[in-house]
């Protein structure tokens, strides 16, 4: 082989190597971009700060998740479905009523919100409430998220009202808004450095505003409660 050929093969090595993308695992890169975003925030979260982060390249990035606003979106798509799954296991759990459901669902929250193998708080709650104009989709997003779960509560209590543990009379959008508010509450105790203990009786004095059925008023066992 002549020292013209060899040269040759090189050149075109090297340019296929250079066409070849950057192998990455993209799951892995998501959660840590996940992660970003919930500790700082969208705006607060540079491009640099994401490569970096990831450990990808630019080039890598754009071919794989488009632009920071898209990829904010699918890290957002991402805690939603696993924060999801333990908040709709409690909380539609058909072996418990109402009430047992609610005090479960903070009792998981004190717990989730101060796990150490992620930043504090919730994600939906603080990553994006504040955001530039140009940036009213992002905050309409997360608004959304969190009206989803509210929602979610409600129709929990007016199944609780049909299966009969809860008041007939019992305002389910008022009282999710009231609960959604306090799991909100949780997050930003969380993030200021909440132990999860405090959480905790945060969540128990919450539940003290759970109605109660007629009849029931005087009972040692809502007196416990």
């Amino acid at each position: 082989m002549t020292p013209k050929i060899i040269q040759e093969k090189s050149a075109k090595e090297a340019t296929r190597r250079r066409g070849r993308p950057v192998v990455f695992d993209r799951a892995k890169a998501l959660n840590k971009a996940m992660k970003l975003f919930w500790e700082r925030g969208y705006e607060g979260t540079s491009f640099d700060e994401l490569l970096s982060a990831m450990g990808i390249s630019a080039s890598s990035f754009c071919n794989s998740f488009g632009s920071k606003e898209a990829l904010y979106c699918e890290a957002t798509r991402t805690f939603v479905e696993s924060s999801g799954q333990w908040f709709f296991a409690i909380l539609n759990d058909p072996s418990t009523d109402t009430r047992t459901a609610f005090a479960r669902l903070f009792e998981a929250t004190a717990e989730e919100f101060t796990r150490g193998d992620h930043p504090p708080g919730c994600m939906i709650s603080l990553a994006g409430t504040h955001c530039s104009p140009g940036m009213s989709n992002i905050r309409d997003m997360m608004a959304e998220h969190r009206a989803f779960s509210e929602a979610a509560m409600a129709e929990r209590m007016r199944k609780g009202i049909a299966d009969g543990d809860m008041p007939k009379d019992t305002d389910c959008d008022m009282l999710a808004a009231y609960y959604s508010a306090v799991a909100r509450g949780l997050a930003v105790q969380a993030r200021d450095g909440a132990s999860r203990e405090k959480l905790s009786e945060i969540g128990r004095l919450a539940m003290r505003a759970w109605p109660r059925r007629a009849g029931r008023q005087g009972s040692g066992r809502d007196r416990r409660r």
